[in-house]
């Protein structure tokens, strides 16, 4: 019995002393620079956990969308939408002067295209156009709150859409969450505890695919690393002031292990490089620690 005790004891250490390197070494990457840095880490198959300022809310941006396309898929899953229907897309929906790859293909709008396919651009893309018209299909930003509260989801809280955000900095404030919170959600996602088996495998890989943020979680990783994940970035005021540069997502290890990650840059005077850089830095850093 006690060589047992003694073995746990042993085994606890180890996993405690691996997780104080780590945020040491966290927190090398983010000391002295002006700005709020949360950091979520959660390795799913050891149950290790380490956070630094994972309980403070910080704004969203479009990691937002990732919620929002839980809450899309619940419908599928309840065949009051489904990924196949064509929805028509009006030229309308298609404001300027906000992030568009939809608009840029399609400038004059008026096209019937289906709801995997805009799931695809508002998730993998990035797509501000349609984000908000999948907000409007859902019911608004207050379907979004009612479903995530349903999954028990806490600490977040969703107020403006794509449009509204764009009236003003001030707005990109209204959208918030924990790293924490983030990641438990990621966890629980991947568990299906969110949604169907199906509708998880397709928010799997269309996250899988993001085309943006090729500067932050997936840039210092090794180049064929499996990363399910959502950005999200708010650009400069008139300030300079940065007030989010964002990226949470699902990394596989090479022998099959699941990372959460979860990084909110806040309120940063720091420059978009050094911004997007500790990003990348701090997904090297837990990427190696848990690939000994």
């Amino acid at each position: 019995m006690r060589k047992i005790s003694l073995f746990f004891l042993l085994i606890s250490g180890i996993i405690f002393s691996q997780q104080s390197v780590l945020e040491q070494k966290l927190n090398s990457i983010t000391k002295d620079k002006n700005a709020t840095v949360a950091v979520s880490v959660h390795s799913f198959e050891d149950n290790i956990k380490l956070s630094i300022n994972g309980d403070k809310k910080l704004p969203l941006l479009s990691v937002f969308k990732f919620h929002i396309a839980l809450t899309v898929l619940n419908l599928v899953d309840q065949k009051k939408l489904s990924l196949k229907q064509k929805i028509l897309v009006t030229k309308g929906d298609l404001h300027e002067n906000t992030w568009s790859p939809f608009r840029k293909k399609y400038p004059n709008g008026n096209v019937e295209i289906t709801l995997e396919e805009l799931l695809q651009y508002m998730v993998s893309q990035s797509d501000n156009n349609i984000t908000d018209l999948l907000i409007r299909l859902v019911g608004g930003t207050q379907s979004v709150q009612n479903f995530m509260d349903k999954m028990k989801v806490k600490d977040f809280t969703i107020k403006a859409d794509e449009s509204k955000m764009h009236e003003g900095y001030e707005f990109h404030y209204l959208n918030t969450s924990t790293a924490n919170s983030l990641n438990q959600l990621l966890k629980n996602f991947y568990d299906k505890k969110i949604i169907s088996k199906s509708s998880t495998s397709f928010l799997m890989k269309t996250m899988l695919e993001t085309t943006t943020g090729a500067n932050k979680i997936v840039a210092l990783l090794p180049k064929e690393t499996p990363v399910a994940h959502r950005t999200g970035s708010s650009g400069k005021n008139e300030e300079g002031l940065t007030i989010a540069e964002n990226d949470i997502g699902i990394i596989t290890l090479p022998n099959g292990k699941h990372i959460a990650l979860s990084v909110l840059v806040s309120d940063s005077m720091e420059s978009e490089e050094t911004n997007t850089k500790m990003v990348a830095e701090i997904a090297k850093v837990v990427y190696e620690n848990f690939n000994k």
